[in-house]
């Protein structure tokens, strides 16, 4: 295809002018290869500011998810109390009916 291209442009009559059947063709690759931002912290290095943002925000988020699951255990605690409460007044209330234990 670029061969192709290229003795197209080549044929063209000498009538044309430069500026109207030139074409520029990019031949250079964006190169972006991993460790190019400095050492990551895995290797012993601190790693760039982006790298350790990008650490801190997942150190964040991760002590989120661990903070909303210890509130819902305690609010499940909480339940479980109330629950075992009723069911001692519950138990009180039924010794107390039949005339036990010192009425």
């Amino acid at each position: 295809m670029f061969r192709q291209s290229v003795t197209k442009i080549a044929r063209r009559p000498a009538t044309m002018t430069p500026a109207a059947y030139t074409r520029t063709f990019g031949t250079t690759a964006k190169t972006c290869s991993e460790g190019d931002t400095g050492a990551p912290p895995k290797t012993g290095g601190t790693g760039d500011a982006f790298q350790r943002r990008e650490h801190a925000l997942e150190e964040m988020a991760i002590r989120q998810r661990e903070h909303e699951k210890l509130v819902a255990l305690k609010k499940k605690i909480d339940q479980q109390q109330e629950h075992l409460k009723q069911l001692s007044d519950h138990i009180d209330e039924i010794v107390t009916n039949q005339g036990g234990e010192k009425n």
